[in-house]
């Protein structure tokens, strides 16, 4: 069947998480069949039980609810933070926003969703050597009472990535549990899985069980924090020890998602019962496609995450996978870790042989059953067109623009055309379907992503091949060929790349903060899958218990993995200095030493990777880190337009003499103390940041240079430029002063701030917008 859009056949054949749609009364799409009222979410802010006020707002609006219809109510935020979800007509809920205590009422939005050597290519790739540094990858016996939650379609428990062995009790402060169903039990958690929950839609006939029927969330489970599993690949494919970032810390499972979408209300849901059961970091591979992308007070994640983050845990969310388009990042609230994807040095190459002896290496998985030995009648598509077709149609395997009498048992060779809606996933069926087979696609733009296109034998190539593969049909009576199965190539150069389809800043919600904030590996990535799905096998096998697949989804969990070892390493950190030591120390080269680069070929900038590629190892010693305190998001929360009304509603922690400011406007945000700076430059000639760091590193006593890496025009002074820390002295700051003769930008300048001294590298990327 034809897709009409490349972002639509990513999210079938790769389960990457594109899009959200919001409820409207006016569609229908969330009604009630019986009352045709729509679910509402009620946000009230801090659930702050020291706080009679708002504990009596809640109830009383509440009771409201209960005493209408006790069956209008979907959930009951109480734990982390304030409100409800209920079903409730358009008059009762614009009447409810204007009670004391609400925040906001907005209808519950529906969002999607957006390993073997991911890991080791993360190891290797490194700005600075540590002396003694400690290993990411404990040893089997040892134990992280660490607890990364996963927000996604469930889990498949007996997965062996999720195997105890070798683990000690569970942390006695865990408050979280095993909920039971049809399909799961308790005895399906162990020590390694110390949660599962699920959130049964109310609108839909959904599995109400923990058990994952789709595979995406046991994928990222395993990436986070899965045990060590030896000879795993899919069907041979990128074979090697599937492990996750943290394989010794807990994981708790959070099933928010169903066929129908997830549910905002879900959402929200977990995140309450997250902050009470006690985890540590939080992973989202889920949001709003950008068209739709909701303010904050009216964003599920961007609430949630807030209260989490306000009680020390990080929470990682991916960027999303509407690229390459500029301002298509998501998720890009500052207190959540925004994550882009890279692409690691491993490739899956599909070969393809003339009978000239010429082998060309293409790319895409396939089990060919065709034999090495290029003996296949091959045949350039345009000469098997169809006669009432196009022929530009037939060049590029249309439908119905072939001829299937003259491409019945021949390997056919179709062009690509980067605005054709036709994928090569299509152009297969087309193929298959008139007796061709094999496919010769010859395409430069489905990117880096290596499709599955099981027993028939596919390759993706070059334009520039392609041009041989013609002139070779040209030059004979009788062009043969064959199409290899796929094999894994390691060391692939360059890597990382910014795969195309990773969303980009800069961010709608506010220019004046950078996202994303980081990039990770998210393309062709291997880790756990269910069980019963024989979904892209070939013919005769069993489901595999592995998969690959690629997105911002699978970068996600790689950050939240990195996040839960510096966690274990260094547990008294706040989650912004854990955010912060992640950040700046980030690489921007490739292995080819050259800087990262799209998979365009384009040089990357901060709008595609935030401050860079993770790094492994110095994290857990970063030297100096950026403490974003919950006074930065509350001033964040003032600048952006809200009032001190709704911030001390939203907040449990506003001190007694906190306002905002007089003057609030957006460009204040460029002084919250984040890792990265973003300045509104334009018609201001000169602008004055500030920064504080915290002194992490082992030594006390240590002096700190800068290095600035400004670009053309714009001139960089840090006061002071020298950073000298002592025994009584943990915590400094500094100005930063921009300024440039030029009354406006042509376009985004981009350039960096380095503080180091003989041990550490503390990288801060800006960015100064036009």
């Amino acid at each position: 069947m034809k897709d009409n859009t490349l972002l639509l056949h990513l999210f079938y054949t790769l389960l990457l998480f594109l899009g959200a749609s919001s409820s409207s009364v006016e569609n229908g799409s969330n009604n009630d069949p019986n009352n045709q009222n729509e679910v509402y979410i009620v946000y009230m802010g801090a659930a702050d039980s020291s706080n009679s006020s708002l504990r009596n707002d809640h109830a009383h609006l509440l009771n409201l609810v209960l005493r209408r219809n006790e069956k209008a109510l979907v959930r009951n935020y109480k734990h982390g933070f304030s409100g409800f979800a209920a079903r409730l007509s358009k008059e009762e809920a614009t009447s409810i926003a204007q009670k004391p205590g609400v925040v906001s009422v907005f209808p519950d939005p529906i969002l999607k969703l957006y390993t073997t050597r991911s890991w080791e290519f993360l190891k290797y790739q490194s700005h600075v050597k540590i002396d003694n540094k400690p290993n990411t990858v404990s040893n089997s016996s040892s134990t992280s009472d660490v607890v990364v939650g996963i927000l996604d379609t469930g889990i498949w428990p007996e997965s062996a990535s999720f195997s105890d062995e070798g683990m000690g009790p569970i942390p006695s402060r865990w408050k979280g549990t095993c909920m039971k169903a049809q399909d799961f039990n308790s005895s399906n958690c162990n020590r390694k899985l110390v949660g599962a929950r699920y959130y049964s839609d109310p609108n839909e006939e959904d599995e109400s069980t923990p058990r994952d029927s789709f595979g995406h969330g046991t994928h990222v489970a395993s990436t986070a924090v899965g045990a060590a599993v030896e000879n795993a690949s899919f069907y041979g494919l990128g074979e090697g020890t599937a492990e996750g970032g943290s394989p010794d810390s807990r994981l708790a499972v959070y099933k928010v998602c169903s066929s129908f979408g997830c549910r905002g209300s879900a959402i929200l849901a977990a995140f309450d019962d997250a902050i009470s059961d006690g985890v540590d970091i939080l992973s989202l591979s889920l949001g709003a496609s950008p068209g739709f992308a909701p303010d904050l007070t009216t964003d599920p994640i961007a609430i949630g995450a807030f209260h989490a983050v306000e009680r020390g845990i990080v929470v990682v969310c991916a960027a999303g996978n509407a690229g390459p388009s500029p301002n298509t990042v998501v998720n890009d609230a500052p207190w959540i870790l925004t994550v882009a994807a890279s692409t690691i040095d491993r490739e899956f190459q599909s070969s393809v042989v003339l009978g000239s002896t010429k082998t060309l290496m293409g790319k895409g998985i396939n089990f060919s059953p065709l034999s090495n030995s290029p003996r296949y009648p091959l045949i350039y598509a345009e000469s098997a067109k169809a006669d009432t077709a196009d022929l530009a149609d037939a060049r590029q395997c249309h439908s119905d623009s072939l001829d299937a009498n003259r491409i019945k048992g021949k390997i056919v060779v179709c062009n690509g055309n980067k605005d054709e809606a036709y994928t090569t996933a299509d152009k297969v069926e087309i193929v298959k379907g008139a007796g061709g087979i094999g496919l010769v696609h010859i395409t430069d733009d489905e990117g880096t992503i290596a499709s599955n296109y099981v027993d028939f034998p596919t390759s993706l190539i070059s334009s520039k091949d392609g041009a041989i593969v013609i002139q070779y049909i040209n030059s004979t009576s009788n062009p043969v060929a064959t199409v290899l199965p796929t094999v894994t190539v390691l060391e692939y150069k360059p890597a990382p790349m910014v795969p195309y389809f990773s969303s980009r800043g800069p961010s709608m919600l506010s220019s004046n903060i950078l996202k994303p904030d980081i990039a990770a590996p998210g393309v062709n990535i291997l880790a756990a899958w269910i069980g019963n799905s024989a979904e892209g096998a070939p013919k005769g096998r069993k489901p595999s218990p592995y998969k690959l697949e690629s997105g911002t989804s699978m970068a996600t969990p790689h950050v939240s993995g990195l996040a839960s070892t510096v966690k274990t390493q260094n547990p008294t950190w706040s989650a912004s200095a854990i955010k912060s030591a992640i950040m700046t120390t980030a690489i921007q080269n490739d292995n080819l030493k050259a800087p990262i680069t799209t998979d365009s070929e384009s040089v990357a900038t901060p709008y595609d990777y935030g401050a860079g590629e993770i790094t492994t190892s110095e994290p857990l010693q970063p030297g100096l880190v950026y403490e974003t305190s919950t006074i930065d998001y509350l001033n964040f929360l003032c600048y952006v337009g809200l009032n001190i009304t709704s911030v001390k509603v939203i907040s449990r922690t506003v001190p007694d003499n906190f306002s905002c400011p007089k003057d609030s406007s957006s460009d204040l945000i460029s002084n919250i103390n984040y890792p990265s700076i973003a300045v509104n430059f334009t018609g201001k000639g000169i602008v004055n940041v500030s920064r504080t760091v915290t002194n992490v590193g082992e030594e006390d006593e240590t002096i700190y240079s800068s290095i600035v890496n400004a670009p053309s025009g714009i001139k960089v002074t840090l006061t002071p430029d020298k950073l000298q820390f002592t025994k009584s002295t943990k915590k400094l700051s500094y100005q930063v002063i921009f300024s440039s003769t030029l009354i406006s930008l042509k376009e985004d300048l981009f350039g960096s701030i380095t503080w180091s001294n003989s041990k550490y590298t503390v990288r801060s990327p800006f960015v100064l917008t036009k």
